[in-house]
């Protein structure tokens, strides 16, 4: 089994800025897409950000882009979402997963339950 477990949100205030963390259990290959979601109440889930494992190439969402950033540690297994200047709006639950591939979102494994980001205005 892979087990995927999302740390580091938090309470914080606009303008401010948090750093999640995905760690992974299981052994990741270097044609691993790994990715972070975001779920508001009431809303669907959106994708936030992918990254290519091996190569560490990434893609943003636009609603992010330039705020947020995909990283990894090879080493540690552990996928990274570092968030700054953080809106009011950034508030949701946040999720990883492994995507099925560059191009296609849907999530490989069973969602877990997330790590719950609030951002106060």
């Amino acid at each position: 089994q892979v087990q995927l477990v999302e740390s580091g949100g938090g309470l914080v205030q606009a303008g401010g800025s948090l750093r999640l963390s995905c760690a992974v259990s299981g052994r990741t290959l270097s044609s691993y897409v790994m990715g972070w979601f975001r779920q508001a109440p009431g809303k669907e889930r959106e994708f936030v950000a992918q990254i290519l494992w091996s190569s560490g190439s990434t893609y943003h969402a636009d609603s992010v882009k330039g705020r947020f950033l995909i990283s990894r540690d090879y080493a540690k297994n552990t996928v990274y979402l570092q968030m700054n200047s953080l809106k009011p709006e950034d508030t949701a639950v946040y999720y990883c997963n492994r995507l099925t591939s560059w191009d296609n979102r849907d999530g490989i494994y069973g969602w877990g339950k997330g790590t719950l980001v609030t951002v106060s205005s």
